[in-house]
């Protein structure tokens, strides 16, 4: 089983900001991102062969049937890694999709821990 944490809120900088924090680096992790790369992030510095990251389309995940993210993750559940973190820009569907990845076939895979929510990183 995969630990998987939603990262939500804030602008994309903020996400992978707070994901490159939570990364071990001792620990094969991958990061699933929502939108384009600005390339000079703190996750971007980050990557190496023990963090993989992957970008998808912008657009609400929950709300295009969850079909890119599926694509997505049973390409990278055929190697899983030891941790992953999936950053969603907007986080009104966060219910719908915590129980998109609790259902078959993903609950033999992956564990949900609690989100991180940037915005309220901020304000503690």
């Amino acid at each position: 089983m995969t630990p998987t944490t939603l990262v939500i809120g804030g602008r994309a900088a903020m996400r992978e900001a707070a994901i490159a924090a939570a990364v071990d680096p001792a620990v094969p992790s991958a990061a699933i991102l929502e939108g384009m790369a600005s390339g000079t992030g703190d996750l971007d510095a980050r990557a190496s062969s023990a963090l993989q990251i992957i970008r998808i389309a912008p657009g609400c995940m929950c709300c295009v049937g969850n079909l890119t993210l599926r694509v997505t993750l049973n390409r990278l559940l055929r190697k899983p890694p030891s941790r992953l973190f999936i950053a969603i820009a907007d986080s009104t569907h966060l219910k719908q999709i915590r129980a998109f990845l609790t259902q078959e076939p993903y609950d033999a895979f992956l564990t949900l821990s609690d989100h991180i929510d940037v915005d309220k990183t901020i304000d503690a």
